[in-house]
């Protein structure tokens, strides 16, 4: 690719990806430190970019160099987000969960595909005493926070503003237009985790843990109201007020992995959630092409049971609940 249509195929890429409401001028002026009349000679292409400039622009956007340069390679760009060190806290976490999906949210067109193998992290935080135990088991198994060592699980034992910032990434959730893509193996790992820490006795009664697995059964009823509706909602609220605005695929051919391809003006990202809460974020065209030609695959090979398949989505939910019931009975 010439140098000249290399500049213009970056600046294409850096407007797609800026809100409507954001100045092009202003972003580029404020990233590269130049005046207004500086960075509008770039981005016409009046001024060729030097490399030091391309590369500020390409980090502070998550692009590659290469392909904005148009270079064969097997390689993608990706930016890692992990919270296991001082410096990246839980409460940051969620407020940086809140931004991003604000932000997207502020796009005309958008598009959310969420291929999931656990519950999907904005499902976890409609009622309490579940909101109570993901908190311990992050910040005692995965973030092993020295004031968890020998803490055990109180679902009363919630800091108001963590609770709240929980609540808040549901419901700003709820106002996105999302497809989601499950199998009934999507259950295990909460189940899986409630069951480990009643092993360890970590849990002060057993009305602790039917309080943890009775949340865990109002959310799946609460997402099968939504689903049944078609529309995200918080409980509580009416759905008949809320626009049409969620897809559910009931997937029986694959456990994928948890995946997120977000569309927004046609400019598209993927999130790859590993390790329970880190993940990695890439805008490569060509990863995101393949991510979303295998998704729309599957999704072939799946049963839509939103607002339609009554019956395939009772028998759906029928299953996740009645693993609840089943550990339930057990304790």
């Amino acid at each position: 690719m010439p140098p000249d249509q290399a500049q213009d195929f970056l600046f294409q890429r850096i407007r797609e990806m800026l809100s409507p409401a954001a100045s092009l001028t202003d972003v580029v002026s404020e990233i590269l430190h130049v005046s207004n009349d500086s960075a509008y000679r770039r981005i016409r292409n009046e001024t060729p970019l030097v490399l030091q400039e391309a590369k500020q622009l390409c980090e502070h956007f998550h692009l590659s160099l290469d392909q904005v340069l148009n270079l064969k390679r097997n390689s993608v760009l990706f930016e890692n987000i992990r919270i296991h060190n001082q410096q990246y806290s839980y409460k940051k976490y969620l407020t940086d969960l809140i931004g991003l999906v604000e932000q997207v949210g502020r796009f005309k067109q958008i598009e959310i595909i969420y291929l999931t193998k656990d519950l999907p992290v904005f499902h976890n935080f409609y009622f309490r005493p579940l909101i109570a135990f993901r908190f311990y088991f992050w910040m005692k198994t995965i973030l092993q926070h020295p004031d968890y060592v020998t803490k055990g699980i109180d679902v009363n034992d919630i800091p108001p503003e963590i609770e709240a910032l929980s609540k808040e990434l549901t419901r700003v959730y709820t106002q996105i237009p999302s497809i989601e893509i499950w199998n009934t193996e999507g259950i295990n790992s909460v189940i899986s985790q409630i069951e480990f820490y009643r092993d360890s006795g970590l849990f002060s009664s057993a009305a602790d843990i039917k309080a943890v697995y009775r949340a865990v059964e109002e959310t799946i009823l609460h997402l099968k109201d939504q689903v049944e509706y078609g529309c995200k909602f918080m409980p509580g609220e009416n759905h008949r007020t809320k626009k049409l605005n969620f897809t559910l695929f009931y997937n029986r051919v694959v456990l994928g992995d948890n995946t997120i391809l977000v569309t927004t003006d046609n400019v598209r990202t993927a999130y790859l959630n590993y390790d329970v809460l880190d993940y990695m974020v890439t805008r490569d065209e060509t990863f995101c092409k393949q991510c979303a030609e295998d998704l729309d695959n599957l999704m072939k090979r799946s049963t839509v049971i939103s607002q339609t398949s009554e019956k395939q989505r009772n028998i759906f939910f029928g299953i996740l609940l009645a693993k609840i019931e089943d550990r339930l009975k057990k304790v």
